[in-house]
């Protein structure tokens, strides 16, 4: 029997060493969420989102990849071009 992902990652979170990387890349996550579901909902594809906010389209598959660490300034510009707001929170640690 073939195991899906989440049993994968389940047995993998078991390993501290993983589960700190994971934790640690979090943040990366629900940005390249928010912009696949935020393209998703507006029905833009990354050349159009690049033509609405001036960035490259390159640039925008780079980040939905995790291959960028963008800026405050492009994660507010890309939300823009995604009629939505950015909104940066701290939150109190596990």
């Amino acid at each position: 029997m073939t195991k899906n992902f989440r049993e994968t990652l389940n047995e993998q979170m078991r390993d501290p060493e993983f589960q700190n990387e994971w934790d640690s890349l979090d943040v990366e996550f629900q940005i390249i969420k928010a912009m696949l579901d935020g393209r998703s909902e507006q029905q833009v594809t990354q050349s159009e989102l690049s033509r609405l906010t001036g960035i490259a389209q390159g640039d925008i598959s780079k980040i939905e990849n995790g291959g960028a660490n963008p800026s405050v300034k492009t994660l507010s510009r890309l939300a823009n071009g995604l009629g939505k707001k950015l909104k940066i929170t701290f939150e109190k640690s596990l």
